[in-house]
């Protein structure tokens, strides 16, 4: 299940115009990457729960995957109580619609399998504390406690949790009857009350959430780079210069990579572009423009003569954008 019903306030003001898992990383919607990463573990059935914007991802992914609607939301974990249904009392993987990461899925289902607990949590050593909640575990793993965004001075534990999890159909014996249920505030606790054991997973590949405009920033420029392991398309058409094969490119362009240019973007002559830099798909760029570690999305123009320096540029209309993209 990948969970997809939030409201992305921090990404403000790009989920004005689409939810959080649509915000495009690269050539695609970061819940595209998401897909693309359980289909390559077997993953073939796949379900999300919708509320912000719900059509949007509808229309991106159209039969691809299944979907719940939300009419109002129901937390973390009650969003996922709604679709018990679909996993059939079978062992399940959920998933944050907004993460960008290269786990090693079937790693995560061999520890949760060679534990036998009920619940199995992917947790990432983080640097800072403040922006996430810890989990606390004994030598063999099990789950002792956690803390909630504790100040570094004052956290027992390091380890973050990722949003990614595999449970067996028994977690739910540990809902409130309440429909609005937290993973968090709910569910874990009761699974210490009742001495229930659960376990984390250590994740050593790749992890972000995308939690802030920065963090697209860097997780966009990570995937460039390569320290993120992402399906990307386009082949290098000179050192540090990522592009179609055939896209037509100005002979005097300049540039400085890494830099990646998606499908249909239009440059203009005597353009300047100093990496880690990203053009999405269908983006034009006018004559004389710089564009210094920068993001610009799917479809935006950057007028003639601009310089872009250490910004994300965006339109109004990005959904359209994105599905043009797509096609």
């Amino acid at each position: 299940m990948v969970l997809a019903a939030g409201l992305g306030t921090r990404l403000r003001p790009l989920t004005y115009e689409i939810p959080k898992p649509m915000v495009p990383v690269l050539d695609r919607p970061v819940m595209a990457h998401i897909l693309d990463l359980l289909d390559s573990h077997g993953f073939s059935e796949v379900i999300a729960n919708l509320h912000y914007f719900p059509d949007t991802i509808r229309e991106y992914f159209g039969e691809r995957i299944t979907y719940r609607y939300e009419p109002e939301l129901l937390g973390t974990a009650g969003g996922v109580r709604g679709c018990a249904e679909f996993f059939d009392s079978q062992t399940f993987l959920v998933i944050s619609g907004d993460a960008l990461t290269d786990i090693d899925l079937g790693a995560l289902l061999q520890t949760h399998r060679a534990s036998k607990g009920v619940a199995t949590l992917a947790v990432k050593q983080v640097a800072d504390t403040r922006e996430y909640g810890v989990a606390l575990h004994d030598r063999d793993g099990r789950i002792t406690g956690f803390q909630e965004k504790p100040a570094p001075q004052e956290a027992l534990s390091d380890l973050g949790n990722c949003g990614i999890y595999v449970f067996e159909p028994e977690i739910f014996d540990y809902f409130p009857p309440d429909p609005f249920v937290d993973w968090a505030k709910d569910v874990f606790p009761a699974l210490l009350e009742h001495d229930t054991p659960f376990y984390i997973h250590r994740v050593e590949e790749y992890w972000n959430d995308v939690g802030s405009l920065a963090e697209l920033r860097q997780g966009t420029f990570d995937a460039l780079s390569g320290r993120l392991g992402l399906q990307m398309e386009g082949v290098q058409r000179a050192s540090g210069l990522t592009a179609p094969a055939a896209a037509p490119l100005p002979e005097d362009l300049e540039f400085d990579g890494p830099v990646w240019v998606g499908e249909d973007v239009t440059i203009g002559h005597g353009v300047r572009l100093t990496g880690p830099a990203v053009i999405g798909s269908g983006a034009q760029i006018g004559d004389g423009a710089r564009v210094r570690e920068s993001i610009i999305f799917p479809g935006s123009r950057l007028a003639a003569g601009s310089i872009l320096i250490g910004a994300i540029a965006g339109h109004t209309g990005i959904a359209e954008s994105l599905r043009a993209a797509r096609a």
